[in-house]
């Protein structure tokens, strides 16, 4: 717990707002909780919110620097795990019998060794003598070479970033 607390200080200042920076505590420590479906619905039920509302909020229309937040966690991954690692990736198919969730088409599946209704999943794990950690996710794969990077072999620029403006209140008025 106290290791996530600090990550989530640590990543707290690329949120314009307080409400985006709750509702992604909330949203991350649901991600991270054992339960067996991890749509909107389910994490908010987990968070103690009424709806999705507000995780939906977060995803689509909260202003954050997102790619500040994964700079943030990737140099927080290198500085416990240390910067001499190995990016292991590994991409999964897992089978589904109806056509109900994202990315479910008919596709090869290593899982099912043929050509199956299911969706790909794409993992990245970051594994050095000190420890591991698995990234999974889309849009924070490693677009960027020499994925992690510890902060101090970064040019300085790319660690300054301007405050978020504030974001309008919500709702509108």
């Amino acid at each position: 717990m106290v290791i996530f607390n600090e990550l989530m200080t640590r990543i707290a200042s690329h949120f314009g707002r307080v409400e985006p920076r709750r509702a992604a505590t909330a949203y991350v420590r649901a991600l991270l909780a054992d339960i067996d479906r991890k749509n909107c619905w389910n994490l908010a039920e987990h968070a103690g919110l009424t709806g999705p509302q507000t995780l939906q909020r977060l995803l689509r229309t909260a202003r954050w620097d997102a790619d500040a937040v994964r700079d943030d966690i990737r140099d927080f991954v290198v500085d416990r795990l240390g910067p001499d690692g190995v990016l292991i990736a590994d991409e999964t198919g897992f089978v589904k019998k109806g056509t109900g969730s994202a990315g479910v088409q008919r596709q090869y599946s290593g899982t099912a060794g043929r050509i199956e209704n299911c969706q790909i999943g794409v993992f990245l794990a970051y594994a050095t003598p000190a420890g591991r950690v698995l990234r999974t996710g889309g849009s924070t794969c490693p677009s960027t070479p020499g994925w992690p990077t510890p902060a101090a072999a970064r040019p300085p620029a790319s660690r300054t970033r301007p405050p978020l403006p504030p974001s309008p209140p919500w709702p509108p008025p």
